[in-house]
């Protein structure tokens, strides 16, 4: 099966606007919404992100047709996903504890949290259910990430700006994130009318 430059585009599209994995699908929330309060620290686990997810996508796809599926032994596809993103992660953070240490303390326990990320397994998962080939799944990889990182980045900036706002003592907190992060997965419906 041939892949157009038109099928990534609209797997780039729809992966990162229209089926947003933490807005419409509601998946990896616990980053979202933990280190979502400075754009900064957002950003950095957007690109962590963005690194695992990409990566896990293309050798959990290698895996999947070239090991798995020859030696008809597809059932173990989880459980070697969430071993190829353990790995990915080890290697993330190991980077990040060398090189740029204040984004490795800023991002404290979710980036080894990134491993049980379910949006990172969801991308593995959704790669063999639509049985998109590796390019394929490589693009979806990253758009999906990308999705993530746009979402996560401007939920960081909304926080920051409603720390200096006066909101209601109840809705102080984790309510008013909640209810941002809802008003923002109704705005990302509209892009539902692109494709």
């Amino acid at each position: 099966m041939s892949t157009t430059i038109k099928d990534l585009l609209v797997i780039l599209i729809s992966s990162s606007l229209i089926s947003n994995v933490v807005l419409s699908q509601f998946l990896g929330l616990c980053p979202f919404l933990g280190v979502s309060k400075k754009t900064d620290t957002a950003a950095g686990m957007g690109m962590a992100l963005i690194f695992v997810i990409t990566i896990s996508s293309l050798v959990a796809g290698l895996i999947y047709q070239y090991i798995l599926v020859p030696l008809h032994i597809e059932y173990l596809q989880t459980i070697v996903f969430i071993l190829v993103i353990a790995a990915l992660v080890q290697f993330v953070e190991m980077f990040l504890k060398k090189f740029i240490p204040s984004l490795y303390q800023a991002l404290g326990i979710y980036l080894p949290l990134i491993t049980t990320n379910c949006a990172v397994l969801g991308v593995a998962l959704t790669n063999v259910t639509k049985q998109y080939g590796i390019l394929n799944s490589v693009v979806n990889g990253f758009a999906t990430a990308v999705g993530f990182t746009i979402s996560i980045i401007i939920l960081a900036g909304l926080r920051e700006k409603m720390e200096y706002n006066d909101v209601p003592e109840s809705f102080k907190g984790m309510p008013i994130v909640l209810v941002t992060a809802g008003l923002m997965a109704i705005a990302f419906c509209g892009f539902s009318g692109l494709l």
